[in-house]
């Protein structure tokens, strides 16, 4: 076992102590199937659980209220009944020595009237994303959001507050703002998605304000040092997204900006698709960033063990954040120490509902047995 490679050793966040630095990435598995929408023991405690060897868990995105959800069998942190039932998963992944964030979630547009009685999905302008919200029917095209007024804005930014609460409350080391992807946060940046003429549209700095009002009422609920969040700054033509000439400067903007706080990382994701032709887009995310932000940096997309020891190794990022290769290797940092293959994962179980393709996957120790 070669526990020498630069993924395997400890690291200080913040005030944490991580075993090493891989990081299990947030992935929506659609496993909260029941009326709370809540986590369990039985199916996100032991899934969560399995993966305790990982330095830092980063749960699935959790909808910060009614407003928020996009899709189905999600789970909240919105109500005494989820923060009841995170409970459960924190105490579980604490109990086997592992470190677990939440993700903070509000999807925007990216959802449908199926989720909401009928009304629109609420988003910084009303336009359609055009891309699809998957729903308990099914795939449904979305529609055009309703603009959310200034008492809309402040709502969100309090639910993002009350949500961080629970979540210190349900023993969670920390939050993730998920401020990426083409949710709500990262339509609010966009000049494509947001055409306000308020002060939270227009120039970059207003349409990053949320943004940082979000962060500064975070921080009054619980520690700064244990507040990240997450970017997407390349992110085109997916989610709805369109990139133009205003993205990447509005990202360097917020960037360097967050500079300004002790936050405990922030988490950037390379493209996920070939943007290399496309015009102003940035195809190499850690090394832009990594000069500009002072703090913590995760790297994310796309990494395997290889490109994951060098991305460290040539001080471009301080941890990875790994997605897929963790549903179907719950003990993913044994097997890179091991240098294991990996085991391959089933797409068709990514979403449903049950253990099978959830907390079924072995680790190598019980293939020998």
């Amino acid at each position: 076992m070669d526990y020498n490679q630069a993924l395997l050793k400890p690291f200080k966040l913040g005030d944490l102590e991580l075993k090493n630095r891989v990081v299990m990435a947030p992935m929506t598995r659609s496993r909260a199937d029941n009326e709370q929408k809540a986590a369990n023991a039985e199916l996100q405690g032991l899934y969560y659980k399995q993966r305790a060897s990982a330095g830092l868990i980063i749960t699935e995105g959790s909808q910060i209220s009614e407003k928020a959800v996009g899709y189905i069998n999600t789970p909240g942190i919105h109500t005494k009944a989820q923060t009841e039932g995170w409970k459960e998963v924190t105490k579980m992944v604490h109990d086997e020595g592992g470190k677990i964030f939440l993700q903070l979630w509000h999807v925007g547009r990216m959802s449908h009237p199926d989720f909401h009685n009928g009304d629109l999905p609420h988003a910084p302008s009303a336009i359609n994303p055009n891309s699809k919200s998957y729903t308990p029917e099914g795939f449904k095209e979305t529609e055009t959001p309703k603009e959310m007024t200034l008492e809309d804005i402040k709502q969100t930014i309090q639910d993002f507050k009350n949500a961080a609460a629970n979540a210190w409350e349900a023993g969670f080391d920390g939050v993730e703002i998920h401020s990426s992807n083409g949710y709500l946060l990262h339509q609010f940046f966009s000049s494509t998605s947001n055409k306000r003429t308020d002060e939270y549209g227009g120039s970059k700095e207003n349409r990053s304000k949320i943004l940082f009002e979000i962060i500064d009422a975070i921080k009054e609920v619980m520690p700064e040092n244990r507040i990240g969040l997450r970017l997407n700054p390349s992110l085109h033509g997916i989610f709805g997204m369109e990139l133009n000439e205003e993205t990447i400067p509005t990202f360097d903007y917020i960037i360097e900006k967050l500079n300004d706080y002790d936050l405990a990382y922030l988490h950037l994701s390379e493209p996920f698709n070939d943007v290399s032709e496309v015009e102003h887009a940035v195809t190499d995310i850690a090394k832009r960033y990594r000069p500009i932000y002072k703090g913590n940096l995760m790297i994310n997309a796309h990494f395997d063990r290889e490109s994951g020891n060098k991305v460290i190794e040539e001080g471009d990022a301080d941890m990875v954040a790994f997605g897929k290769p963790y549903i179907s290797n719950p003990d993913l940092v044994e097997r890179f120490a091991a240098k294991a293959e990996l085991a391959e994962y089933d797409t068709d179980t990514f979403y449903t509902p049950g253990h099978k393709g959830y907390t079924d996957y072995p680790k190598m120790e019980e293939i020998e047995a």
